[in-house]
């Protein structure tokens, strides 16, 4: 620890810079004592403490791994400012940290406080076939037993288990406003993430499957649980795995689709740009263009089985497409950045997310299902996803299912204007009291 150690001691800000969306960051650096600093990574109401922090020679280290993040950065004597990088999620973002004299308030009325009017309880399990430990959280109410419960299953990117983005943790309304119903609910980290092990990248679509089904397993010793009544709520890239895993065993009741795609993900991800892009009021030959380069770095990972030659052509293809943006004035990521996207592009879990049909899983779902969409969801688009999963059922003899769409909701539920990602930590609002409601009666409706 150097002796200038005090300067960065304070609330540091900055926005992480994701396509065309800010995204703030907010660290809190306190002095413990003479020789050591402490600092927490500010998200709404609580604090989410590093586990390393080293500060040498104005070089700026902090980890977290309970979310799998990392900043690094060099303190500015000059500008009093941090320029750095955030490390998530296999990417990387640019970042720089300016000191505040008070932190910025984030409101989010939803969040519940303790104490709770229900049992919480944190668990441990494991997936013995993968030799993974599962971390997470398992609510149930404090009178009763023989519980109808729910597994949630997070979107993609490695996740905590209250599924936390934007500013927002999604996951622990959802338990907090079932299990207040008389549900029983388990939310989980993802590989790599908190208490659960595993590498999050290194995994595919039925690897996180079997952590689902080994959390069924897990389920099904609780005494508390009406081992009838265990059912999967899946939230976008969750809403392919819960069919799957329904596809694979017959312990699962019923399943809940929140935004669950029903096309080949590779054409939600075209039509997921374009949406986007326009929303964000890009030009349509810009639009244009990101959609031909995504085809042709995507027609790469799909032919080129061979990391080392994928990677040499997506840099040749992100090299031309460079100097084309340079050519037009228009903003260029980081090189860093730039190779962070690289090698999360032929990751096994980006390369297997790719190819996957989720229709085949669906053929096979025989529980009932409720599939909703956020009728402005611009990154799983409502219509032709859940006409999909409705054909599905309907054509495999499924009788027993509800789709609906919801008006004026985003990806994440959230009561929105545009749908803009650019709204997401904006909103006050994590999820709509409309979902929550359809989402537990629904459910109640199910088990009675």
């Amino acid at each position: 620890m150097t002796e200038d150690s005090s300067e960065i001691v304070g609330n540091w800000q900055g926005n992480l810079t994701v396509g065309t969306v800010k995204v703030p960051l907010t660290f809190i650096i306190k002095k413990e004592n003479k020789e050591n600093l402490g600092v927490s990574l500010s998200s709404q109401e609580r604090k989410i403490a590093a586990n390393i922090m080293e500060f040498r020679d104005n070089h700026l280290q902090i980890e977290f791994s309970s979310i799998g993040g990392k900043f690094e950065g060099e303190y500015q004597k000059s500008s009093k400012t941090i320029p750095g990088k955030w490390y998530q999620g296999g990417q990387v973002f640019d970042v720089i940290l300016e000191k505040r004299s008070k932190e910025v308030e984030i409101k989010r009325p939803q969040e519940p406080h303790k104490p709770y009017p229900y049992n919480e309880e944190q668990v441990t399990y494991k997936n013995e076939k993968a030799n993974i430990t599962l971390a997470g959280t398992l609510t149930y109410p404090k009178e009763g037993n023989s519980f109808p419960v729910v597994i949630l299953i997070s979107g993609s990117g490695a996740l905590d288990r209250d599924e936390t983005v934007f500013g927002h943790r999604p996951f622990l309304i959802i338990a907090d406003y079932l299990t207040r119903r008389g549900i029983e609910v388990l939310r989980v980290d993802d590989r790599g993430i908190g208490g659960t092990s595993g590498n999050y990248l290194e995994s595919t679509i039925n690897d996180f499957a079997s952590d689902v089904i080994s959390g069924i397993n897990f389920l099904k010793k609780r005494k508390e649980i009406n081992e009838r009544m265990i059912g999967l709520i899946g939230h976008s890239e969750g809403g392919i795995i819960a069919p799957l895993v329904a596809s694979l065993t017959s312990d699962v009741a019923f399943l809940v689709l929140m935004a669950g795609p029903g096309v080949l993900l590779e054409e939600i991800l075209y039509k997921q740009a374009e949406l986007i892009g326009r929303a964000e009021k890009l030009s349509e030959e810009l639009i244009s263009q990101e959609t031909s380069l995504q085809k042709e770095l995507f027609s790469i990972i799909k032919e080129e089985k061979n990391n080392d030659k994928a990677k040499l052509k997506l840099e040749k293809v992100v090299s031309g497409a460079l100097e084309k943006m340079k050519s037009q004035n228009l903003p260029i990521f980081s090189q860093g950045s730039i190779d962070a996207q690289i090698n999360f592009m032929i990751s096994p879990w980006f390369r297997d997310f790719l190819s996957y049909d989720p229709r085949e899983a669906l053929r096979n779902v025989k529980c009932p299902i409720l599939a909703i969409n956020g009728e402005k969801d611009l990154q799983v688009p409502f219509k032709e996803n859940l006409e999909t999963i409705e054909k599905e059922l309907k054509e495999r003899g499924n009788k027993n299912y509800k789709v609906r769409e919801l008006p004026n909701l985003n990806h994440l539920f959230q009561t929105t204007q545009t749908g803009a990602i650019s709204e997401y930590s904006n909103i006050e609002e994590t999820i709509s009291p409309v979902a929550l409601k359809l989402i537990g009666d629904w459910i109640l409706e199910q088990c009675s």
